[in-house]
């Protein structure tokens, strides 16, 4: 009698609970579905996967400011008279498998090309209503190719080492401050890279050797059989 009142765990399908066959569309029970439980993290730039504990480090600021040039002397003037090649070494350090002489090559033709062309046309032609539109279309060309390409490069350097914008949108950075950019871009990769920091290195000495002196038992026995004898 109890088991005719008990309410069975089964639904008897009827017309009314069939679903339509056109809401099923051929596939769609194949499907691939998501379980977050067996998603694994991944490290961007090596692939390699990551504990489930692991939290993005936050965003920290740069270590030095976008006007400090006189902190490194070096990358100053290279940046002041060869900005090309500074920005060439820069890709080199951020991507081992891009030489600087590529970027390097398509920083002067771009940004440095464009310059001297609209230098040129003004010295040889004059600045009148005519060669206006050039020079302004060459500078406008040399402003908007300085701003995407080497800014594209500072947004991989942020991402790479967790760094702010600093002190606002990368590619507007570069079409502002160009030259502070890329020497500030250096400064910060050589103080995050290990191979340029100069630390000494620790010398280990071993252990004296140590050698058994396996005749001395013999000698030993040997010297006291002759006193006996």
């Amino acid at each position: 009698m109890a088991e005719e009142t008990a309410t069975s765990r089964y639904v008897r399908l009827n017309k009314i609970h069939d679903a339509p066959m056109e809401e099923i569309r051929p596939g769609e029970l194949n499907q691939p579905i998501r379980v977050p439980q067996l998603e694994i993290q991944k490290c961007i730039e090596c692939g390699q996967p990551l504990p489930e504990s692991y939290q993005p480090p936050a965003d920290e600021h740069w270590t030095t400011g976008i006007c400090g040039c006189t902190e490194d002397t070096e990358s100053c003037w290279t940046g002041l008279f060869c900005p090309c090649v500074l920005f060439g070494h820069n890709v080199e350090r951020l991507k081992d498998d891009i030489p600087w002489m590529t970027p390097c090559a398509c920083h002067a033709i771009f940004v440095e090309g464009g310059i001297a062309l609209a230098v040129a046309t003004a010295a040889f032609h004059g600045v009148d209503p005519r060669t206006s539109f050039l020079i302004g279309e060459c500078l406008m060309f040399s402003w908007w190719m300085c701003g995407i390409y080497t800014g594209i490069f500072r947004q991989s350097l942020q991402k790479k080492y967790h760094l702010k914008n600093s002190p606002c949108d990368p590619c507007m950075v570069h079409c502002c401050m160009h030259w502070c950019a890329i020497c500030q871009e250096h400064r910060e990769m050589r103080g995050h890279l290990s191979d340029t920091v100069e630390t000494q290195p620790s010398v280990i000495k071993p252990p004296p050797t140590q050698e058994m002196a396996a005749n001395d038992g013999h000698d030993s026995g040997v010297s006291a059989n002759q006193h006996t004898v």
